[in-house]
């Protein structure tokens, strides 16, 4: 998230990695207790899928204290979940169920960071050398 002066004098936000844009913050600003329950920082910028691979943050993100009461949060963990393949009730229940195996499961579904842009395009085909 990279901030930038904007023409009419404010300030806009920029996600270099997916293009997109915020014009302008919304009016809304979670409570205090929705921000404790599902172990968020107010002083982080941006967010990243990577808070998904760790148990504690998706145990206090699935819990009932969260899950149930803060839908601004869940909502934004959902969409980035889904973004990287994950569908997060799913996630949820079986960290409830099995913390330990939902980990596992969330490596092994390829919801880890990749590159940002396909690497393919920058690859020449060489010939072989021929065998003597």
């Amino acid at each position: 998230m990279e901030t930038e002066k904007a023409a009419n004098g404010g300030v806009e936000y920029q996600c270099r990695t997916s293009e997109v844009v915020v014009e302008r913050m919304a009016e809304y600003i979670e409570t205090d207790s929705c921000v404790d329950q599902c172990g968020v920082d107010r002083k982080f910028v941006g967010i990243s899928s990577d808070a998904l691979l760790e148990s504690q943050f998706t145990a206090k993100l699935c819990s009932p204290s969260c899950y149930q009461k803060c839908p601004n949060i869940v909502d934004l963990y959902f969409n980035l979940a889904a973004g990287e393949g994950v569908f997060l009730p799913d996630l949820c229940e079986r960290q409830r169920s099995n913390p330990r195996r939902a980990m596992f499961e969330l490596v092994s579904s390829g919801a880890a960071p990749g590159p940002v842009y396909d690497v393919s395009d920058n690859i020449e085909a060489i010939p072989a050398p021929v065998p003597q």
